[in-house]
């Protein structure tokens, strides 16, 4: 687990990573509406020299314009494919709360927007909805 803090330490294969942003009574997640997968949280590559959680917080800002504190414990981690013929990559998924009448200033090309948790979109990952659901519940229930 130190590659998750220390940007330095080794890693094979390529490392991903993505915000879940709630907004705050936590019913609405902010996603991007990528050109073929659909709508999915913000986020992208890991740079070398950068931690998951500072390339999250660095990937929301680039495709939505949204500045944010990430918490530090990640939400989830899994390894997917996300384009037919890709290798396996290693994805970390980091939450935050925010407020949702921050202006939102998206990438060219890819929208974003605030969609209910309770109501399915259409995305490449479905299971990533009730993932984000319960990960709200559980920012509820800590208050």
């Amino acid at each position: 687990m130190d590659w998750l803090l220390r940007p330095e330490a080794a890693r094979d294969g390529p490392l991903a990573t993505e915000a879940w942003v709630f907004d705050r009574p936590l019913t609405h997640v902010l996603l991007v509406r990528h050109r073929w997968r659909g709508w999915v949280p913000p986020g992208g590559r890991v740079d070398p020299g950068e931690t998951p959680r500072e390339a999250a917080r660095r990937e929301l800002y680039e495709e939505t314009g949204v500045r944010a504190e990430l918490l530090g414990t990640p939400a989830a981690v899994t390894v997917r494919s996300y384009h037919p013929g890709w290798s396996a990559t290693m994805g970390v998924s980091f939450m935050t709360v925010v407020d949702r009448g921050a202006e939102l200033v998206p990438e060219e090309g890819q929208p974003a927007a605030w969609l209910r948790l309770d109501e399915p979109w259409q995305g490449w990952f479905s299971e990533d909805r009730l993932c984000m659901e319960r990960c709200a519940g559980w920012l509820r229930e800590r208050g």
